[in-house]
């Protein structure tokens, strides 16, 4: 492999000293070694080979799958309003630019998936990607983890969903066109806003909206469905009646079928990434957010309502009022964000 000259950390031979640089939650994670790479400037991969790839939701979450994946942990859409982030810190890496430069490859996770699913217990639930970190933003391109995952699922009889917002699923689109013949497949794409300058403030490494448009289009070609999760519409930013007729517009023009839009969660520590963000970005704001989420995680009742009830009626106006329940390959996220239930965080699973 053409990274081994960026090398930092391997596994050492057989009664040699570890030179690893890794934080103990990375040892605990089964960290292979640690790579850097001029195409990714600034970011660390942390190669690991994990021990299970089936995260089984906590009891008492509020979401309608039981089961998720996530290939990688970090993200290079380095969200600033990422309500993950939070998971970084089960590696003992920090929530804010660890998150977005860390980035921890479960390099084996398809094997491993295989293995689990051929297991007499397993019940062919279904599962969901992109609930803690983007299956398909950019690293994606370099480790190509979800073509296996993929297969993986749909030999085994397996319902799957994906949440994303990035474009590589361009790529797998065949492959998920063919799985869907097997399995139920729900694709949904992330996409809150239009704004190109201020998406390169609030998620610089994401695709910028006309290149997730253009993926909606993409998705619907291949003959598949296309749920949109517009998601988190930010106070004060994204949330006037014209910002979100214009999102709502140019979701239909792209050939959504549907779209699920919810106020920003400020859960654990990206309350404090955002809000010193918004401080550095936004300071006349910051009275408003006090006012809207006080000490909470989650947008006061009165806005949610006044929210959903600007939302609605132009959500109807453009078509994209899907049915509440469309069955198990129904988006994982989308039942629970309809009624602005708190998504609870997904601890990983690291061995």
């Amino acid at each position: 492999m053409r990274w081994d000259g960026q090398l930092l950390a391997s596994e050492p031979e057989s009664g040699e000293d570890s030179a690893s640089p890794a934080l103990p939650g990375l040892e605990r994670a089964g960290l292979v070694r640690s790579v850097q790479t001029p195409d990714f400037e600034g970011v660390t991969f942390h190669e690991v080979l994990c021990k299970s790839a089936l995260n089984k939701v906590p009891d008492g979450a509020k979401v309608p799958f039981t089961w998720s994946i996530n290939p990688m942990r970090g993200c290079l859409h380095q969200c600033v309003y990422c309500f993950a982030r939070g998971t970084h810190e089960y590696l003992d890496l920090d929530a804010g630019r660890d998150f977005d430069t860390q980035i921890v490859v479960k390099m084996n996770v398809a094997a491993v998936l295989r293995k689990e699913l051929s297991r007499r217990s397993w019940k062919r639930e279904p599962v969901a990607l992109g609930t803690n970190s983007d299956p398909y933003h950019r690293a994606e391109g370099r480790y190509r983890l979800m073509p296996g995952i993929i297969g993986a699922l749909a030999d085994s009889g397996t319902p799957m969903s994906i949440l994303t917002k990035g474009t590589l699923l361009r790529r797998d689109l065949p492959l998920l066109s063919l799985a869907s013949q097997k399995v139920p497949v729900s694709i949904g794409i992330s996409l809150a806003l239009l704004d190109e300058d201020l998406g390169k403030h609030v998620e610089p490494g994401a695709p910028s909206a006309r290149a997730r448009l253009d993926l909606i289009t993409a998705v619907r070609d291949a003959g598949m469905d296309c749920h949109v999760m517009a998601a988190p519409i930010l106070p004060q930013l994204t949330d006037s009646r014209a910002a979100l007729d214009d999102l709502f517009a140019a979701l239909a023009g792209a050939g959504a079928t549907s779209v699920t839009a919810i106020p920003l969660h400020l859960r654990g520590p990206t309350r404090n990434w955002y809000l010193t963000w918004l401080g550095e970005n936004h300071p006349a704001l910051l009275k408003t957010y006090r006012q809207i989420y006080g000490r909470g995680a989650y947008a006061a009742s009165e806005y949610q309502k006044w929210l959903r009830e600007r939302m609605t009626p132009l959500i109807e106006k453009h078509g994209l009022a899907g049915p509440p329940d469309e069955g198990p390959g129904d988006n994982p996220l989308r039942r629970a964000a309809q009624t602005h239930a708190p998504v609870k965080e997904l601890q990983p699973t690291l061995f």
